[in-house]
């Protein structure tokens, strides 16, 4: 029996492809090599230093015989590190195809280890990116299942709205189960991704992130150890997603409306911001959120506490169940295109 197992073992071992790369042009030579420079108007920007990129790569965890989707991977430098660090597959998305050459050639050192996907991943459906038969019981542990990418500045917010909506549906890259996000943020967006309540950095993005997600805050990447420079340094955020989101019960996109109408006025009193979820015809529907959620109204909107948005978007969710054409109302549409709004009774004595 032992012999068997040790046959076994030895035959697994043989039949696993090498995780080592063999000697390759460095990621500034690949650059240099086929002219690739950065375009401004995506964002780009190229990291050459391996130790870097290892880095980023560490934040994810283990990735031993882990399937990742890379986003954006350019020239291919957190690529490299990805497969260093024992990935069974990478799975790279870039709609620049520019890069394949230099991407061509790492999946040539890497034979079956690399696929290259020349899209959007505004629009990539990444569900059907790796093999269903990864995935695992959302109750249980993340699968071997990663998202990481040096994100351009100008899709990192949209795209990571997106990808919490899919969260919350549990659809795209979460049908695998928790699948755990190593992503590049510029600086600020990184502090308001991680602030924690009763900061000055708490945000829509706070909000949002937090509420279904454990984020950390990795480690800060200087500007200037990109090329070209960017005007702002960069952070590393690492995303978990929550076995329970911290609001339950309530549609994402109805969590959505209610933090981004109460942040819309973030330095003022919450009161302010929410109403604009109402028309002022209705004042009695902004004072039943308040009363209904037992949230102060004359406190700003970065004060509040996770446990506070969970009253308010159910004390939302509550009156658009009771009165549905709420969840239609929007204060920015011109009078003549808004419907009739249902008036307050009259009561008393004629």
């Amino acid at each position: 029996m032992a012999k068997r197992a040790a046959t076994a073992v030895i035959k697994s071992a043989s039949t696993r492809p090498p995780m080592r790369l063999p000697p390759l042009p460095t990621i500034r030579e690949i650059v240099k090599l086929y002219r690739l420079n950065a375009v401004k108007q995506l964002s780009q920007n190229f990291l050459f230093d391996t130790n870097l990129t290892d880095k980023i790569v560490k934040s994810a965890g283990s990735l031993e015989g882990a399937y990742v989707c890379e986003v954006g991977p350019g020239p291919g430098g957190i690529t490299r590190s990805i497969l260093k660090a024992g990935a069974a597959k990478v799975v790279v998305v870039e709609l620049d195809k520019r890069f394949n050459a230099g991407l061509r050639l790492l999946s040539a050192a890497a034979p079956g280890r690399v696929d290259i996907v020349n899209d959007d991943i505004l629009t990539y459906n990444m569900a059907k990116a790796l093999p269903l038969d990864l995935a695992v019981p959302w109750e249980g542990d993340p699968p071997n299942v990663h998202i990481i990418g040096n994100l351009p500045f100008n899709v990192s917010t949209p795209l990571i709205i997106r990808w919490l909506e899919a969260l919350a549906l549990r659809t795209g890259p979460f049908v695998y189960g928790r699948t755990q996000l190593t992503l590049t943020f510029q600086k600020e967006v990184c502090e308001r991704i991680c602030a924690p309540p009763r900061t000055s950095q708490r945000s829509r993005l706070s909000i949002m992130s937090q509420y279904l997600c454990q984020v950390k805050h990795c480690f800060r990447i200087p500007g200037k150890c990109f090329v070209p420079k960017p005007d702002v340094d960069v952070g590393v955020v690492h995303f978990t997603p929550l076995v329970r989101p911290r609001i339950q019960g309530v549609p994402f996109k109805t969590v959505e409306k209610v933090v981004k109408h109460i942040f819309h006025l973030r330095g003022k009193y919450c009161r302010k911001g929410a109403a604009e979820l109402f028309p002022p015809e209705r004042p009695d529907l902004l004072e039943n959120l308040f009363t209904m959620s037992e949230v102060d109204p004359t406190i700003r909107p970065w004060q509040l506490t996770m446990s506070e948005w969970d009253r308010l978007a159910h004390a939302y969710w509550d009156i658009c169940q009771r009165e549905p054409w709420v969840s239609n109302y929007d204060f920015r549409a011109p009078k003549w295109e808004k419907f009739e709004i249902p008036t307050l009774p009259v009561t008393g004595e004629r």
